[in-house]
């Protein structure tokens, strides 16, 4: 398993990952309140607005791969510097490949890259209450829970209320990946 970035070639395995667990996806996905945009029209022009906010420092894409194959993906978000160096992870796998362990260990080797390469502070994963199996994922990373955020973000066509999750640099005795690898 590894973790990459996310390439113009991988558009005809994403676009079948997300057709085919759209409805595993659906309850979990990010949508555009009214009045707040447009989605990106193709995945061309998803891959083209993740490489403009990669090149400005402000978010980054990550193909999950297994056996030379995209499964799914991880997003860093709100990468914000100066005083508060932190930043936002989010992921999501195919239903096919979910509950062996390869989302939590995608997320350690990029919240490990963030935190040591990067010099990020602090990481924020939000996970909606109902979202059993992403609670699996914040569980096995030993994140720390540090509250509810009402309203936190738009899914599936409502606000809704996430638990706040974060790692900070200072509180991790070893490596985010050695903390999964010891949970598996």
């Amino acid at each position: 398993m590894t973790v990459r970035p996310l390439r113009r070639s991988d558009a005809a395995t994403w676009q079948r990952l997300r057709r085919d667990g759209a409805d595993w996806l659906a309850p979990w996905e990010a949508t555009l309140p009214p009045g707040a945009g447009v989605p990106p029209a193709s995945y061309g022009q998803m891959v083209r607005i993740l490489r403009r906010r990669a090149r400005a420092g402000a978010g980054y894409a990550f193909a999950i791969e297994v056996e030379g194959q995209m499964v799914g993906q991880v997003t860093v978000n709100a990468v914000t510097g100066g005083s508060a160096q932190s930043a936002s992870l989010g992921y999501w796998i195919g239903p096919g490949h979910a509950g062996r362990g390869i989302t939590p260990t995608a997320v350690a080797l990029v919240a490990d890259h963030l935190l040591d390469v990067m010099d990020l502070h602090r990481l924020e994963v939000a996970v909606r209450p109902e979202n059993v199996a992403s609670l699996r994922v914040v569980a096995k990373l030993g994140l720390e829970e540090v509250g509810l955020a009402r309203e936190y973000l738009h899914i599936a066509g409502r606000w809704c209320d996430h638990r706040v999750f974060q790692v900070v640099a200072d509180d991790r005795p070893g490596r985010l990946l050695a903390r999964v690898l010891e949970t598996s």
